[in-house]
Parts: structure tokens; C-alpha cells; sequence
């Protein structure tokens, strides 16, 4: 079976999330190739995970059995987030589908099943039932559109061609409320990889308290302003933010640059606490699932401290308000009181998932239940 990814993401980043777990996966199964969009000259100025990987822009590479395409253009498509400009947001949409990548028709052509993961990646969908009637298509629901804020044209395309596609595959099942059909939708949740208790060791902490923040997704350097300053005693670890120590933080905040999943691990193991500084009392309900930083705080069996939206039913968690700091000194406090529980939910491992992602209709346990 060859099976074709598409994502803003890049397997060969050192950032790690469900999309890369997958492709290992699939590649047991044959051919896998990874293709990453929406990247330009203007990438550059923003946080983007993949401005390390500018060297390998547009050149075909292989990592780890996988191929692998960062697709750079001159600019890409982009939420303009005013309305007034919709006219010039359809034109860079349309021209980027319109002028595809030939290594993107290329792999399309020869794919058997291609995963559209949420962001732009759907705009594609027409091309590839053009190029490549027969192959199977499945939406990889990672996030809800309107939580990663893609341009309308993306939602519009998206609404239209989701119940096309041969299954829509949600993380969680919060997601459901904002899907264009529900008749081709199924509950496939992350999976978690229980071997990485074997990189977890030593610890990289000295003595004292310690606090470990990873990941760059609606990150709130505010929550680390007023929980550094009410709790000096505390070292606050802040992995892969995207953005450099502020002023305004206390010098007990330590900012690490982004670094690869593995060596992530022991500073998460050997924390006194976790934190998802999620940016919004609003954040999405589905995060409470699908938190890849909150399900390995879990499973390394770390309190940890989030907004109330993403507490869900985890004992383990204690929710604040994100800017209020009599919310946030319960909550911190309450975590380093908190005794360290076993996981609270067990995990598919990822080769289950990609089993369901393959077949979801094979399996009683990806049913929606309303």
C-alpha cells in the first residue's frame, strides 16, 4: 500500500505530533511520502517550526524510510483575516492550487490512500480525485479549523468536499459539532508511544522545584509573567514556545530552544509539575483529548496545571483562568500539593490508530456517540 500525507508539518522537524507517529506507521505498510505545504518567503518571518529545514526546501528527501517534500514557494496562501481582502485571499488560493507542486501530482498519481490533515491540505482534494479517482481519501481531523484560524477559503472548500471524502477521522469527538456530514465521520483519539519511558532518564533538573512547559500551540507567555512571580521558589522550564525570554519574566523562567521529541522526555519524567499555558479560557473543549503535552503529562504521571476548558474529567489536572493570578496561584499551588496518580486513561498505541484511520468502519470503538 503507498500512502501520500498532507500537512503544514515536515516529518524531518524536530518537533514531534500525531501526524509524524502515523507516517512511521504507514510505513510498514509500504511507500509512505510526506508532503509539506504552505511555506514561503514569508514563512520566515513567523515561528515556523520548518525555517530550519529551509536548506531541504524543494528538493525530495528521505528520512527514517519515509520521503519527504517541504514545498516552498515565493508566497503562500494565507488567512487574511479581513474581509476586504477576501478578493485577494481567493486569487494566492486559487493560484496555488491552480499551479500544484509536479512532485505533488507526482506522488498523488501513484498513491493508494492520501491523508488530509485539518489545515489547507483539503483545497487539494479536488486535484487529487482528478488525478487519482481510485485512491482512497481520509481527513485527519488534528484540530477544528476555526481553532487554527485558517482563511475562509479553507473552511468554504473544506464544507464542501469533507462528505466526499471517504471518511473524516476526529481526534475527539468534541469535534463533531463543527463537521460539514457527520455520515462519514469516526472517533480515531492520538496514540501514545508507552516506549518512551525508555529515553526518559537522567533527569536534567537540580534540586528544587520544577515546572516544564513544551510546545508552541496558543502558548500564553503571560501565565509565566504572574506564576513566576508568585512562585519564586518554583524554576518554570519553557520548551519550544517559539519566542525568546521576555522582559517581564522572572529570572526563574529558563527558555529552552525547540529540541527533539526524545530529549524532551526527561525533562517532563523528572518535573515536579506540567503546564499547558493554552492562551484562552476559550480554548477548544477537544484539547482535553487531544493535548499531546496533557496526555504525556499523564502518562509520566505529572499533576498538571491548564485552563478550566481543558480540565475534562482528569483528577490530575487543575484548571485556572488564563490572566487572572488568584486562579492561577490556586492552581499551580494545588499541583505541587497534588500527589503523582497513574494515568488516567489508557492510550491506543499508534499502530492502532493508524488501523482505525485505515478502515474505521472495521472497528466498534469509532463510532460517534451522540
Amino acid at each position: 500500500m503507498r500512502s501520500l500525507m498532507i500537512t503544514a508539518h515536515d516529518y524531518r522537524s524536530r518537533r514531534r505530533v500525531n501526524v509524524h507517529f502515523i507516517a512511521a506507521e504507514l510505513k510498514k505498510y509500504g511507500p509512505t511520502s510526506f508532503f509539506s505545504c504552505q511555506y514561503s518567503f514569508l514563512s520566515q518571518l513567523k515561528s515556523d517550526p520548518r525555517k530550519s529545514l529551509n536548506r531541504l526546501a524543494n528538493k525530495v528527501g528521505l528520512r527514517d524510510g519515509v520521503n519527504c517534500f517541504l514545498w516552498k514557494t515565493f508566497i503562500h496562501p494565507f488567512n487574511t483575516r479581513h474581509n476586504f481582502c477576501a478578493p485577494i485571499e481567493n486569487f494566492l488560493f486559487k493560484r496555488y492550487i491552480n499551479n500544484p507542486n509536479p512532485i505533488l501530482v507526482e506522488w498523488i498519481k501513484n498513491t493508494d490512500v492520501i491523508i488530509f490533515e485539518s489545515g489547507i491540505a483539503p483545497i487539494f482534494f479536488d486535484l487529487v480525485k482528478r488525478l487519482n479517482p481510485k485512491a482512497k481519501t481520509i481527513y485527519l481531523a488534528s484540530d477544528d479549523l476555526e481553532t487554527i484560524n485558517v482563511a475562509s477559503y479553507v473552511k468554504n472548500t473544506f464544507a464542501e468536499v469533507g462528505p466526499k471524502m471517504d471518511a473524516i477521522c476526529l481526534t475527539s469527538s468534541l469535534m463533531a459539532d463543527e463537521m460539514p456530514d457527520l455520515k462519514n465521520c469516526y472517533v480515531v483519539p492520538h496514540g501514545f508511544d508507552s516506549s518512551v519511558q525508555d529515553h526518559a532518564n537522567p533527569s536534567p533538573y537540580g534540586p528544587g522545584l520544577h515546572a516544564v512547559s513544551v510546545g508552541s500551540m496558543l502558548f500564553d507567555p503571560d501565565f509565566f509573567v504572574i506564576a513566576s512571580k508568585l512562585f519564586p521558589e518554583v524554576t518554570f522550564h519553557i520548551i519550544g514556545c517559539g519566542m525568546e525570554v521576555l522582559p517581564e519574566f522572572g529570572k526563574n523562567v529558563i527558555v529552552h530552544v525547540e529540541m527533539p521529541h526524545l530529549l524532551t522526555l526527561p525533562y517532563i519524567k523528572h518535573a515536579t509539575i506540567g503546564i499547558a499555558p493554552y492562551r484562552s479560557e476559550n480554548v477548544p473543549r477537544y484539547l482535553s483529548d487531544t493535548s499531546m503535552k496533557l496526555i504525556q503529562y499523564d502518562f509520566f504521571q505529572l499533576p498538571a496545571v491548564c485552563p478550566n476548558g481543558v480540565v475534562g474529567d482528569y483528577v490530575s489536572r487543575f484548571g485556572y483562568t488564563p490572566g487572572d493570578a488568584e486562579s492561577i496561584l490556586r492552581a499551580v499551588r494545588g499541583a505541587l500539593e497534588a500527589p503523582r496518580l497513574p494515568p488516567q486513561k489508557l492510550h491506543l498505541s499508534w499502530s492502532e490508530v493508524v488501523e482505525r484511520l485505515l478502515a474505521p468502519d472495521k472497528f466498534l470503538d469509532t463510532r460517534l456517540v451522540s
